[in-house]
């Protein structure tokens, strides 16, 4: 019943916003064009392009510094980039602050989680529903039934978030008793709560303990089985060769190389990036 309430839930994120167009070549549902960013005279991210298709997961690869950080803050609204383009199914959101990327359809996780420690893991996941009427004052007396109906649909989907995340018994439990895996099932619990048709990922394996990371593996395969897409930032290369099909490789800035992970591997170019020519 769980399952198939989420199954439910993600197909309804994958379709909200990015459906294809009838008739029409079918766009990259996130494109970078020629991006960069400078802090002063330094260009962490250096003329980058990239592509995603629609229910691909495609891995950002490259050493400490080589700015992917940076670009996944482009592309999520957090920083604005000095030039370039990013589209969303064809759109150009560049300009659009973080939350009306997020009302698009472009989710976003962190390397490091910050959940709202005192609250429970259930109110976390509710504080990121999309389109409550109760956040208006006066809905709250003049359609309470409707706001009522809302609140509850909430608790379900948040409660049918947290059991496929295996987070289900902590529900009613302070965010501030999770280990760091379980912060991060948490984060991708509560960002799949807004309904993203694209998820950007950093680093979803740091710091995790083997089992963990298995188990957000797991979830991420199951979630993008319904056609939500993923970038993923990581730096456990086993993750990526298993779960991305295409990878990236940025280094100081700007994008190195691409293909599929055996082959970006190979590449004396990314070797010499991670290794610096001691291979």
């Amino acid at each position: 019943m769980v399952r198939g309430h989420i199954v439910t839930i993600f197909q309804r994120a994958a379709s909200l916003t990015l459906a294809v167009r009838a008739n029409e070549a079918p766009l990259p549902m996130l494109e970078v064009r020629a991006l960069s960013r400078h802090f002063g005279g330094v260009a962490a991210v250096d003329g980058v392009s990239m592509a995603v298709g629609r229910g691909e997961i495609v891995g950002l690869i490259g050493p400490n510094g080589a700015g992917k950080t940076t670009l996944f803050n482009c592309i999520a609204g957090t920083v604005r980039p000095s030039a370039g383009a990013i589209l969303l199914d064809g759109a150009a959101i560049e300009r659009e602050p973080a939350h009306a990327r997020l009302a698009r359809g472009l989710g976003r996780t962190f390397q490091i989680p910050r959940p709202f420690p005192q609250m429970t893991l259930i109110e976390n996941l509710l504080v990121a529903a999309k389109r409550q009427t109760g956040e208006h004052v006066l809905a709250n007396w003049f359609q309470a039934a409707a706001v009522a109906r809302e609140e509850r649909a909430n608790v379900e989907r948040a409660t049918a978030l947290l059991e496929f995340v295996t987070l289900g018994k902590l529900a009613h439990a302070p965010a501030r008793i999770l280990s760091g895996g379980q912060r991060k099932l948490l984060e991708l619990a509560r960002t799949m709560m807004a309904e993203p048709a694209i998820v950007l990922l950093d680093e979803p394996a740091a710091g995790v303990n083997p089992s963990l990371c298995e188990t957000i593996m797991s979830r991420i395969a199951e979630i993008n089985r319904t056609g939500v897409a993923f970038l993923i930032i990581e730096h456990n290369l086993d993750l990526v060769a298993r779960l991305c099909r295409h990878v990236f490789v940025m280094a100081s800035g700007q994008m190195l190389a691409e293909g599929a992970p055996a082959e970006v591997v190979r590449d004396e170019r990314v070797i010499d990036a991670y290794l610096g020519g001691a291979a």
